[in-house]
């Protein structure tokens, strides 16, 4: 039995993360607690499989956008995520509220999993909906979320010996294409042993009779090259069919429109740059403090000061100019 109690309050976790390669600096917290019938989720920012329970507590927020426009106000700058969503949002929607909540603060809003009645009315370009993979059959909040018009696409994890082979791979590309996904972020799992162990665990989920030569396979596949080429496999993959490995930038509505370019190619060039950790670790700063200057960009390039504020170097500044001036 799933027992549901309402929270104290709009729940809103700060700090950092990254879906995919998009950066979100904060995440709206709708329901606390995994609660569904008994399948797994690929949770996106973990990057590992959680088992959704029959059983569980689960917190319900607010049903009030402002608590959540509130709760966010605190919250450093830059796109916001919400979500996982719950069965019980036509009773609490709390989900719904936290979305408008976070689109009336000018937020970016990444929606992770919203269910068809949960998701905002004319977001546009300002949310963007990330549907997390599971075992079975295509979530239908894929199709929901891309019928509205709004970018919608699919988290998935490249899986040595499950979901980077080709055999797996096709078909559930074909299926995303078919509801309309518009990207895939290819995600890079967590491999520690536990992440390992609930991956057997989603596998024989659904296919039983392979969980055994898995097993064997993933206890054996533990290098960070194996995960490499993988991830590198999925990619590969999602180019053919015309499908970017990362979704695109959701752009608050209150945010400069030069800001959210330079951010989004600088997102792109460390997600390019991900094996040099430290240009990597350089692009995503810059990003965070773009987000966090509270500066309109493109006045300060039209002055030729962008140079003098900015303070990662000439080189890492002048590819900020270029996304500015709309260059690729």
């Amino acid at each position: 039995m799933i027992v549901f109690t309402e929270a104290a309050g709009a729940a809103v976790r700060s700090g950092e993360i990254h879906l995919g390669g998009r950066r979100a600096a904060a995440r709206a917290i709708p329901y606390a607690g995994d609660a569904a019938p008994p399948l797994f989720r690929f949770d996106p920012i973990e990057r590992r499989f959680v088992a959704l329970r029959e059983e569980a507590a689960v917190a319900a927020g607010p049903a009030d956008a402002e608590a959540w426009r509130e709760a966010l106000s605190d919250a450093p700058g830059g796109p916001v995520a919400v979500g996982p969503c719950s069965p019980s949002e036509p009773v609490y929607g709390a989900y719904r509220a936290a979305a408008e909540g976070a689109l009336s603060a000018g937020r970016g809003v990444y929606l992770i999993d919203p269910d068809a009645g949960a998701l905002p009315e004319g977001a546009d370009g300002a949310a963007v909906a990330v549907v997390s993979w599971r075992p079975g059959p295509m979530p239908p909040s894929l199709a929901a979320a891309a019928a509205t018009g709004m970018a919608a696409g699919l988290a998935l994890p490249a899986i040595p010996g499950w979901t980077s082979e080709e055999a797996v791979l096709e078909p559930l590309l074909s299926e995303a294409v078919r509801a309309g996904a518009r990207f895939v972020c290819v995600l890079s799992p967590a491999w520690d042993g536990p992440a390992r162990r609930a991956a057997v665990d989603a596998r024989a989920c659904v296919d039983p009779g392979s969980a055994e030569s898995f097993f064997e396979r993933i206890h054996h596949t533990g290098s960070d090259a194996v995960i490499a080429s993988a991830v590198a496999s999925v990619r590969a993959a999602c180019a053919s069919r015309g499908l970017p490995a990362l979704a695109p930038r959701a752009r608050g509505r209150g945010e400069p429109p030069a800001n959210a370019r330079a951010a989004a190619l600088l997102e792109e060039r460390a997600l390019a740059a991900e094996a040099d950790e430290h240009r990597a670790a350089m692009l995503h700063a810059a990003v965070r403090w773009i987000d966090e200057s509270g500066r309109d960009l493109a006045p300060l390039h039209l002055e030729g000061n962008l140079r003098k504020v900015f303070p990662f170097g000439a080189a890492l500044a002048a590819e900020v100019e270029a996304a500015i001036s709309g260059v690729r």
